[in-house]
């Protein structure tokens, strides 16, 4: 089971923005805490990543910050608390003047509603990679394109722009696993509980419970159920749902397929139980989810630029509140 594409493939649920971002030295820049997953590349200068809890790390020129699941974070010239951070700032302020000493590319999937998958959530909550470009000449490659995505508008960013973040995610999640293991990534390399996962991923329409997944890998019921729920991180039941949602929130904004299908396509036996679990998930019912375009995050955005920022090209979406 390749649960690296199963994420990029929930992620992608969410809106693709991306930006370019340019700090004066004497200017850090704090962003707060959001729904989704997204990455920082640097471009240009070195800074500090300022976090909450951990200490700060430094950072140069193609070094990149995974923010796995929308932690708040920041960035800054000289070590300092998270606190005292300036957020991102919301309005139509121009840029700051320059010379810039310090230039980052931004690119996440914001999920207007619902979470980061939980195999992101269980990554640290920010991830630093310093790739090897030699080594890995196409990561280079993927960062001179995604800059020129956003250098400004071009035709075709919408449909070019999530395909580009999706390369850049699973690179860089590659070179953690790589550098880190089982120990960084968490795999399930519990047999029973990858068997489990992949009777989940691959039969979504099954009536699961817990006695017939249990029965499935061969292990008694409350045996299997604290396994799961140690290795995964949640139960089987809850984790069932939420995949379950996300594929149905997935084929609702890939494709045109009707709701009693989508909803028999993932495991429920009419579209009112599918619309009533969708709407305790993500906080609206599959058909405003549906006629909602992810267009419309980055219509609210449009004149609403950090003050720092060149404003952002295509379609975007990041929409952290200052």
């Amino acid at each position: 089971m390749d649960l690296m594409s199963e994420v990029i493939r929930t992620v992608r649920v969410g809106t693709a923005g991306a930006r370019l971002i340019r700090q004066p030295s004497s200017q850090g820049i704090r962003f707060p805490d959001f729904d989704g997953s997204g990455f920082h590349i640097v471009v240009r200068g070195t800074c500090w990543l300022i976090t909450e809890d951990e200490e700060p790390v430094a950072l140069g020129p193609g070094d990149i910050v995974l923010t796995s699941s929308g932690a708040e974070h920041g960035f800054n010239h000289v070590r300092c608390a998270l606190k005292d951070l300036p957020p991102v700032v919301k309005g139509p302020a121009p840029p700051t003047p320059g010379p810039f000493d310090f230039e980052f590319l931004c690119g996440a999937y914001l999920l207007e509603r619902g979470r980061a998958p939980q195999y992101l959530r269980a990554l640290p909550k920010l991830i630093t990679v310093s790739p090897d470009y030699d080594r890995y000449p196409q990561m280079r490659a993927l960062v001179d394109l995604l800059c020129a995505e956003v250098s400004g508008r071009q035709m075709g960013t919408e449909a070019t722009l999530p395909a580009v973040l999706d390369l850049i995610l699973v690179n860089v999640l590659r070179q953690w696993y790589e550098q880190h293991g089982a120990a960084g990534w968490p795999t399930t390399d519990d047999p029973a509980i990858a068997a489990a996962l992949r009777d989940i991923h691959e039969n979504p329409r099954q009536q699961w419970t817990i006695e017939r997944l249990s029965k499935a890998v061969g292990m008694p019921r409350t045996a299997f159920s604290r396994r799961f729920t140690t290795v995964v991180g949640q139960p089987p039941m809850s984790y069932l749902i939420s995949w379950r949602l996300g594929l149905g929130a997935r084929l609702l904004r890939e494709t045109d397929a009707t709701l009693a299908t989508i909803a028999r396509e993932v495991g429920y036996s009419t579209e009112f139980a599918f619309s009533g679990a969708f709407r305790r998930e993500y906080g609206v019912s599959p058909s405003h989810f549906r006629r909602a375009p992810a267009a419309a995050c980055a219509a609210d955005d449009a004149s609403s630029e950090p003050a720092s920022e060149v404003p952002p090209a295509g379609r975007t979406s990041w929409d952290w509140e200052g």
